[in-house]
């Protein structure tokens, strides 16, 4: 039993390893290994969860092509260049707020160069408002409703008798995340020297080339043209967004007779994925969004990696995990018992291998779920399955460093002692506490109500 995790988590290392595809394929290995090698019964792919996300990041993907997205990139660069002085406070609300809409944190980078260059310009210290942006732009994915994190956690609960709907985790995952994305915000408010007090800032200003580089130029996507098309498209994803809340409203608020007396409405994950695709030939038929750029943007180009890592990564643990299930729950039952809450350090320490939010819930929830864990208290603590800025190697993080043309934010000397990590573990450590008042102590009897 030992050797054969050992193999789950050595692939799930050398897959984080080398990223992006290698996550899943790599996964696949270490499930070969358990099957052919080990003799353990193959587990169950995640299908449900990847069809989801398949058909959101389609039509999200058709978005990006149709300039949609360069609009609301647009929205939010007019308001923080308003407001420049709080931009270690809008620029994260910016980017959470996009992922909320879109379902990826993929989406944040037109606009983080932007952030870079208003804060540079009004001199402030670049490094405040991009740490907490970009974990802004991956918390926010625990609060998207088409985000597979959220779509997962409803859909693995529901199978295990916890009936919660969309509606009712944003519930928690919004508030909680919003508390704990203000509280990095403060922290990163006078972070670091000032840029006349930091000697390194200053050496590179002395420099006429590096200043050039610096202050020769200004991001923006102000002049951009926006066609009527791109808002249009716009209007027609919002629009698909409130139509999947609205039939997960009706669903959990109808008694269950009724609903079924009355309609034939089917389950809400092939609600989402007719909505879904849907809404993306609609921005294809009436507002001329090209497939072949779509598939060209890095939305649904990122939005397939996730699906690939999603499948490989769950598929070999739901494989380990069913075949040791009777005596994990005789090892760790007393320990969940007392402390339940403590399946937050697992959720986190495994974001920090898999790098993927939705992998984390749908590899790890149907175990929490056996271990006699209640749902209120998973549904508090699913903030904590982002736990991959640890490690600075995902792609947002390095773009940002890569986008602030000041140097102040920097990937540390020793690895662990870079621009994420303060802002990061105040986020979710306050987000989780947060979650866990919420469905345990403020409201505890109305997310107990959900169990059937």
């Amino acid at each position: 039993m030992i050797l054969e995790l050992l193999i789950v988590l050595a692939a799930l290392y050398v897959g984080s390893r080398y990223g992006s595809l290698a996550l899943g394929a790599i996964s696949g290995i270490g499930l070969a290994i358990l099957v052919f090698g080990f003799g353990l019964k193959p587990g169950t792919p995640p299908t449900d969860v990847i069809y989801i996300i398949i058909a959101a990041v389609t039509c999200a993907g058709i978005l990006q092509a149709s300039g949609g997205m360069d609009w609301m990139i647009q929205v939010a660069e007019k308001m923080l260049r308003k407001h420049p002085d709080h931009i270690t406070f809008l620029a994260p609300l910016c980017t959470f707020f996009l992922t909320v809409l879109v379902g990826t944190g993929h989406v944040v980078y037109t606009l983080m160069p932007i952030i870079c260059d208003i804060a540079l310009k009004k001199g402030i210290r670049p490094e405040r408002p991009c740490g907490v942006a970009s974990v802004a732009s991956q918390v926010g994915i625990t609060c998207s409703p088409i985000a597979a994190a959220v779509v997962a956690f409803m859909t693995i609960s529901n199978a295990n008798g916890y009936n919660v709907a969309i509606p009712q985790i944003l519930m928690v995952t919004i508030p909680s995340c919003l508390c704990g994305l203000m509280a990095a915000a403060a922290a990163s408010y006078k972070r670091g020297l000032d840029l006349e007090k930091d000697p390194e800032f200053q050496k590179r200003l002395a420099d006429p080339e590096t200043f050039q580089y610096m202050y020769g130029s200004t991001a923006t996507t102000l002049d951009k043209r926006i066609t009527k098309e791109a808002k249009g498209s716009v209007y027609v994803f919002l629009t698909a967004l409130l139509v999947i809340v609205a039939f997960a409203c009706v669903q959990f608020f109808v008694d269950k007779e009724t609903l079924k007396t009355i309609t034939r409405i089917p389950k809400m994950n092939i609600v989402i994925q007719i909505v879904m695709i849907s809404a993306a030939a609609l921005m294809i038929i009436f507002f001329k969004s090209s497939p072949k750029k779509a598939v060209a943007g890095a939305v649904w180009q990122s939005g397939m990696v996730a699906v690939v890592a999603i499948y490989g990564i769950a598929w070999l643990a739901d494989t380990y995990f069913s075949n040791y299930m009777e005596t994990m729950q005789a090892a760790l039952q007393g320990i969940v018992a007392r402390y339940p809450w403590s399946i937050a350090f697992v959720f986190f320490l495994v974001s920090v291998l898999i790098n993927s939010q939705g992998a984390v819930v749908v590899a790890m929830l149907p175990l929490a779920y056996k271990l006699g864990i209640a749902g209120p208290v998973l549904l508090g603590v699913l903030p904590s399955v982002y736990g991959y800025f640890f490690i600075p190697n995902y792609p947002s993080d390095i773009a940002t460093v890569n986008f602030d043309r000041s140097g102040t934010t920097v990937i540390g000397k020793y690895l662990l002692n870079h621009s994420f990590m303060m802002p990061g573990l105040i986020c979710v450590t306050v987000s989780t506490i947060v979650g866990y008042l919420i469905t345990n102590v403020l409201f505890a009897g109305y997310f107990a109500s959900f169990a059937s």
